[in-house]
C-alpha cells in the first residue's frame, strides 16, 4: 500500500493531562479501549504488519486492519477497515494516524482519518460524529477514571450516502 497517496480527510486534536505511555496504552489495549470505546475491544498487534482489530461488545468484528507504521509511544498507524461488504470496495482503504506527543503537563493526541480518494461530507459524517465521542470518552478516563455515557443515534447522513452508492449497511 502507497500511503504517500493518502490524504487526511479528518484531524482531530485533544489534550489530556495523561502520559504519552498510558494513552498508548488506551489506544492499543483492549481491556482499556473497552472502558472508553462503549465497550469495544481494540485489540493491535504491536509490530509493522501486525493486525489490527476492533471488536464489538458481543466478539464480533467491527474493524480489521494492519499496523503500517509502529513507534511507542509516540505513533500508530493502521488501516481502518469498517466491516461492512462492498464499503472498503467502493470508498477504498481508510488510514488511521494517532500521534501522541508531551505538552507540558498534557498529552497533544492527533489523530488522522485518511483517504486515497476524495470522499463527500455526508461519508465523512460518520467518523466526524464519532472521533470526537470516542476521544473525548477516553480522556475522561485517563483524567477521572470514568468513561463518559454519551447517547448517538447512527449517522444518518453517512447510511443515506452509502445506500446512493449501493453500499449495504447493518
Amino acid at each position: 500500500m502507497n500511503i504517500a497517496k493518502f490524504k487526511p480527510a479528518i484531524v482531530y486534536t485533544i489534550y489530556i493531562a495523561s502520559t504519552p505511555e498510558k494513552v498508548w496504552q488506551a489506544l492499543t489495549s483492549a481491556e482499556f479501549s473497552r472502558k472508553y470505546f462503549f465497550g469495544n475491544a481494540v485489540e493491535v498487534d504491536l509490530k509493522v504488519g501486525g493486525a489490527y482489530i476492533v471488536r464489538t461488545p458481543d466478539g464480533a468484528l467491527h474493524i480489521s486492519g494492519e499496523v503500517i507504521e509502529c513507534n511507542p509511544p509516540k505513533k500508530l498507524t493502521v488501516t481502518f477497515n469498517v466491516n461492512w461488504p462492498a464499503l472498503v470496495e467502493k470508498l477504498g482503504p481508510t488510514l488511521v494516524t494517532y500521534e501522541i506527543e508531551q505538552t507540558g503537563e498534557a498529552v497533544k493526541l492527533t489523530m488522522l482519518q485518511s483517504h486515497d480518494r476524495p470522499l463527500s461530507d455526508d461519508i465523512l459524517s460518520g467518523g466526524r460524529q464519532g472521533w470526537p465521542a470516542i476521544f473525548s470518552s477516553l480522556k475522561s478516563v485517563l483524567e477521572t477514571g470514568n468513561a463518559l455515557t454519551i447517547k448517538m443515534a447512527p449517522p444518518q447522513r453517512m447510511l443515506a450516502a452509502l445506500k446512493q452508492l449501493g453500499i449495504a449497511t447493518p
